[in-house]
């Protein structure tokens, strides 16, 4: 049974929490701030659907690659400093993007804010150091989703910001403001918290470049796991080549392609200087893991955060053209979806913390595979209430599913925790991107069973082969002394 948190509390690792989840509301606030000013600035710049739906591609292009290197970035040099040059250096390009010019700085501009998404994986590393396994999946559900309401923050605020602002140029304003607030910040994160609590140990990768695995098995899976990540950037260059928005020329996507391979295979190679010594030399039974942990988390985050980065993109257009509401109406419901995180996903980590990693796992994905199937089968001929409530119920196991997957993720091991959430990161967004491609080949029926599918499949592999963490994991001090760290 997990402790109580005192939510209203400002001290020790409570204070930790409530700053790590500020920073990730303004990143993902930062992240978003486009959206809501997408009309001001199709009108400002005479942009057409083409254009737009670039923009929209742009903005999540960097965010996969970045949640891998930012996690192998914290891990190393801890969240406390990750965290700050995150919100700097994004409140700097807010500036850039605010001061554009033309279409072509527009895009330059949203790519490189991208970036901003991987903020995520380094709050993730900074509540796994403060909280105890006990309170963890609590603690990193209040973190991922009070600060994911970043998002719906920004669509909420900045075009009455910009109203206020007023002018032609009110939107610049909004953005810049957005700027200004995470700069700020900060600098006060910065100067208001610490790695660790006093007198622990920060634990790092022995070696950097690459997760460490600990057996030939694991390093192979490691391997087909990362193909997926390289996989998705191939997918955003087709979107944006002839084939499909028709931005890059088919010399550009050529070269596109061969640079994803490049790094691709430079990875794989990194993977295994990294990882050479297992094949000869076995790893002590005390400090093994399981990779295969990982590679199910990050499959389970592709489902639950990769179906809402998917139906928060396609809810307004679904609710207005299936059901033939107002466009005022369908926002209004559509919504509601994002705003459930600020209970489904904490909810989601409490139930891992009372019941257990993998069975609130199990129960919440059955909830995910179910609602969704149910989903798919939607006519123009159901209640828009029913429609509505079943989304609903989709959003509450889904976002539910998100908690219950970071309050796992801390426990696998301790000095790699940047890594693993950087991976499941990345995942989440793949997710994204490969569902709403699936919806832009089949009709939004088909496209609710594709996520209830891939939800059913996962169930299957949690139920076979995830494994509850218990006992402890060894972490080897600098002085070269284990230390047991308690995971369950």
């Amino acid at each position: 049974m997990s402790e109580k948190l005192n939510l209203l509390s400002f001290k020790g690792n409570m204070r930790i929490l409530h700053l790590s989840w500020i920073a990730f509301f303004i990143s993902f606030a930062v992240w978003f701030n486009h959206a809501p000013l997408m009309a001001a600035l199709r009108q400002n710049f005479g942009l057409n659907e083409q254009e737009v739906g670039i923009l929209l591609i742009l903005n999540v292009a960097l965010t996969i690659p970045a949640r891998i290197v930012v996690g192998m970035l914290v891990d190393r040099f801890g969240p406390r400093r990750m965290f700050t040059i995150i919100l700097i250096s994004s409140g700097l390009m807010c500036f850039a993007f605010a001061l554009a010019q033309n279409f072509e700085q527009l895009a330059v501009t949203r790519f490189l804010l991208g970036f901003v998404g991987a903020g995520f994986v380094v709050g993730i590393r900074m509540i796994g150091e403060w909280f105890p396994a006990r309170q963890t999946g609590i603690a990193q559900g209040i973190y991922g989703g009070w600060g994911n309401f970043g998002s719906a923050a920004s669509a909420m605020l900045l075009p009455t910001l910009a109203l206020w602002f007023g002018g032609a140029n009110g939107w610049r304003y909004a953005i810049a403001a957005t700027g200004v607030v995470a700069i700020a910040y900060g600098v006060v994160y910065y100067r208001s918290v610490t790695d660790t609590p006093k007198g622990s140990t920060y634990f790092k990768p022995k070696k950097m470049g690459a997760m460490e695995v600990t057996s030939r098995g694991d390093l192979a899976l490691y391997l087909l796991m990362s193909l997926p990540i390289y996989g998705a950037l191939a997918l955003l260059v087709w979107k944006l080549s002839p084939a499909g928005l028709a931005w890059f020329s088919p010399a550009t996507s050529n070269i596109l392609y061969l640079g994803i391979a490049t790094v691709c295979g430079y990875q794989g190679w990194k993977i295994y200087q990294v990882n050479r010594e297992v094949l000869s030399k076995p790893v002590p039974e005390l400090f093994r893991y399981r990779f295969r942990q990982v590679a199910i988390l990050d499959l389970a985050y592709l489902v639950t955060f990769g179906s809402e980065l998917a139906l928060v993109s396609m809810l307004p257009l679904f609710y207005l053209d299936e059901f033939k509401l107002s466009p005022v109406t369908a926002g209004i419901l559509a919504g509601t979806y994002p705003v459930m995180n600020l209970i489904a996903r904490p909810a989601g980590g409490i139930l891992s913390d009372r019941i257990g990693r993998r069975l609130s796992l199990l129960m919440l994905f059955s909830g995910i595979t179910g609602s969704f199937l149910l989903l798919g089968q939607v006519t123009q001929e159901w209640p828009v209430a029913l429609v509505v409530a079943n989304t609903l119920l989709c959003g509450l196991f889904a976002k539910g599913g998100s908690g219950a997957v970071f309050a796992m993720v801390p426990l696998i091991q301790r000095r790699m925790t940047g890594q693993i959430a950087g991976m499941a990161g990345a995942y989440g967004n793949v997710g994204g991107l490969v569902f709403l491609t699936v919806l832009s080949l089949v009709s939004p029926q088909v496209f609710f069973m594709v996520i209830g599918g891939t939800g059913l499949v996962v169930l299957v592999l949690i139920a076979l082969l995830l494994a509850e963490p218990r006992g402890e994991t060894a972490e080897v001090l600098p002085d070269g002394t284990v230390q047991m760290i308690k995971i369950g």
